[in-house]
């Protein structure tokens, strides 16, 4: 039975709505936030509950037919991107929050719930869902799980992992498990922290356990303007290695700046190379004392200018350039690569003239945003695609700025995923040895390597296929291990 077949099938099942194989309408799904990358499903389903995703999945893999999760489609490594032969499960209308326990501080969601909604619903009970990626607005929950999405406060807070404590997953062969609860750690093997940040080929989750998070006694946000980001990065350097930890340390440079006034009008000090978000929070006596110090050291290192946030409309605006440099970029160029590398922080300065050089041999225009804080980079790298070769001179400049991050001992991603965008690069930063590893947990939850295919991996390799393997047997079965779920 091919796909096609199987959409039939699942209209019996389900109904007749929820399953499209009109191809206009198909093509509203051919790519996450990276549309770089298009691919046709051939068949989607609109999910609407556990026992949806179970009966499509269970078809799925009854067939032989891959299949992909995908939230609110807002993912900038591909992780969402269909198969061209399989079922794409869209979560978007499971967007219930299902319990707030507040006493426990967790509350449960269906994965189509959008970030910043849980935090809505929360705050009048004096909490919030700490994990705030720029797309808080409209990501979902799930999705932020699939990527280990982190944000702007990350840097204090930590990233997705930190905040989940449960997962109810559909399971590769159609199952329905639950793993973790509302306790904060359970015995036996973290199967938790190996399904947060999987990119879905692990299964697909359907609730969430998530911790909430205490809002703070105070708040408190400063705005410097520097002439560099050299002078800014030895900035956030001072501040961290004083033993400060702010909620977050954000950084723009020139172009980023340029971008976000363009399309929101911040008002940022004119002539800054660089830009410094510092936000810090918790009790009010210590948020005092360590804001002097952060705005002290802000000066000593050449801040020419500046500005705290006299209240929340003044912070909001502080922070609307940053949240919306990613989509601001659009203005000054038609086409873009947003990248997620990390770095040691020590080594902001001599990375960021690097790529200031890698740009300029290249005559490819790149602008930076990032969380300075813990080293995460998000160079823009900047082209228009109707112009022949500039997208692939993207690529090339896009691949050397990872490249240069493992050579400073970082990584090719801190929080967008590895998804399609950056498989090929997977074999930089990992061995053979090291990538038939994580194989093989994949294959333990996957045998059929029919969960978003294609991704994570450099190559579609099957179970059974790992290179330096025994053609025809399960790398499980080799290891002595019988069968798994």
């Amino acid at each position: 039975m091919d796909a096609h077949a199987l959409a039939a099938q699942l209209r019996r099942t389900l109904r007749e709505e929820l399953v499209i194989t009109d191809q206009q309408r198909l093509r509203t799904y051919e790519c996450d936030g990276l549309a770089h990358y298009k691919v046709v499903p051939a068949v989607v389903v609109l999910a609407e509950t556990t026992q949806h995703v179970a009966t499509v999945v269970k078809a799925c893999a009854a067939n032989g037919i891959p299949f992909v999760a995908r939230g609110s489609g807002t993912g900038l490594s591909g992780g969402a991107l269909p198969h061209a032969d399989g079922v794409l499960v869209v979560m978007s209308k499971m967007r219930e929050v299902l319990e707030v326990d507040r006493d426990n501080q967790r509350a449960v969601v269906q994965p189509g719930v959008i970030n910043l909604q849980l935090t809505r619903q929360v705050l009048p009970l004096g909490y919030y869902f700490a994990p705030d990626p720029s797309s808080q607005q409209v990501c979902s929950i799930g999705g932020n799980i699939a990527e280990n999405s982190g944000g702007a406060h990350c840097l204090k807070y930590g990233f997705t992992a930190n905040h989940v404590t449960g997962l109810e997953l559909v399971t590769p062969s159609g199952d329905i498990a639950h793993i973790g609860a509302k306790s904060p750690d359970a015995p036996g093997y973290d199967l938790l922290g190996a399904l947060v940040g999987s990119e879905g080929t692990l299964g697909i989750a359907t609730a969430v356990t998530v911790r909430l998070t205490r809002t703070p006694e105070d708040v408190r946000t400063l705005l410097a303007a520097f002439d560099d980001t050299d002078s800014a990065g030895a900035a956030v350097s001072a501040i961290i290695g004083a033993g400060v930890i702010p909620a977050a340390i954000e950084m723009m440079d020139a172009l980023a700046i340029e971008a976000a006034e363009a399309a929101v009008q911040c008002g940022y000090p004119e002539g800054a190379g660089a830009v410094l978000i510092v936000e810090l929070d918790g009790p009010a006596a210590e948020v005092a004392h360590q804001f002097d110090e952060v705005e002290g050291y802000c000066r000593a290192n050449g801040a020419f200018e500046i500005r705290i946030a006299a209240d929340d409309v003044e912070r909001a605006l502080f922070w609307k350039g940053r949240k919306s440099a990613f989509a601001a970029v659009g203005r000054i160029s038609p086409d873009y690569i947003v990248q997620d590398g990390v770095i040691p922080r020590t080594s902001l300065p001599q990375v960021l003239r690097r790529i200031s050089e890698i740009s300029a041999e290249a005559g490819v225009r790149v602008a930076n945003v990032f969380h300075a804080g813990d080293g995460n980079l998000h160079p823009l790298v900047l082209f228009d695609d109707s112009v022949e070769g500039e997208a692939e001179r993207a690529e090339e400049v896009s691949g050397a700025i990872l490249d240069l991050c493992i050579t400073h001992g970082g990584s090719i991603t801190g929080e967008h995923g590895v998804g399609s965008d950056k498989a090929k690069y997977m074999p930089r930063m990992f061995t053979d040895d090291d990538l038939d590893t994580m194989q093989l947990l994949r294959c333990a939850f996957d045998p059929a390597s029919i969960s978003n295919p294609g991704k994570v991996f450099p190559t579609p390799r099957l179970c059974g296929e790992v290179p330096g393997r025994h053609k025809g047997v399960h790398p499980l079965a080799e290891a002595g291990i019988a069968e798994v779920f």
